[in-house]
C-alpha cells in the first residue's frame, strides 16, 4: 500500500491550494483517512480526518478555512486549503488506516509529505 501527496508549494498569504493523497496498492477497506502537518521544530499535528465513523474532525486552527473530502472509488482524500496564513507553513502528510485483507486488521499508512509555504 503507498499513499502519494500532490499540490503542495508557495503561496502568498490569503491565496488557496488543494492538496491530493492517492493510496493504492492492494487496498481492502479503509477506516481512517487524515491530514497531517509537521512544521519546523513542532511535532506533527492533526490538521483534518475522516473519523471511523465517517464524520469530520478538524483542528480549532483551520476549522473554517480548511475542507477535506475524498472519492471513495479512487481511495483519493483532499485537503482544500484557503486564506492560508505564514503559520499554515508545513510538510502536510496524508495518513489512512488500511486494512488488506478484512474489515478488522488496519495498520497506519503515510504518505511522503508535501511541503506547504505561505510567504509574501
Amino acid at each position: 500500500v503507498h499513499l502519494v501527496e500532490s499540490g503542495g508549494g508557495l503561496v502568498e498569504p490569503g491565496e488557496s491550494l488543494k492538496l491530493s493523497c492517492e493510496a493504492s496498492g492492494n487496498i481492502f477497506s479503509i477506516y481512517t483517512q487524515a491530514w497531517y502537518r509537521q512544521a519546523p521544530g513542532k511535532p506533527r499535528e492533526l490538521v483534518a480526518q475522516f473519523t471511523s465513523d465517517h464524520t469530520i474532525e478538524y483542528s480549532d486552527s483551520v476549522k473554517g478555512r480548511f475542507t477535506i473530502s475524498r472519492n471513495l472509488r479512487t481511495f483519493t482524500t483532499y485537503l482544500e486549503m484557503t486564506m492560508l496564513k505564514p503559520e499554515d507553513t508545513a510538510v502536510y502528510y496524508c495518513n489512512a488506516q488500511i486494512s488488506t485483507i478484512n474489515y478488522s486488521n488496519y495498520d497506519h499508512y503515510w504518505g511522503q509529505g508535501t511541503q506547504v509555504t505561505v510567504s509574501s
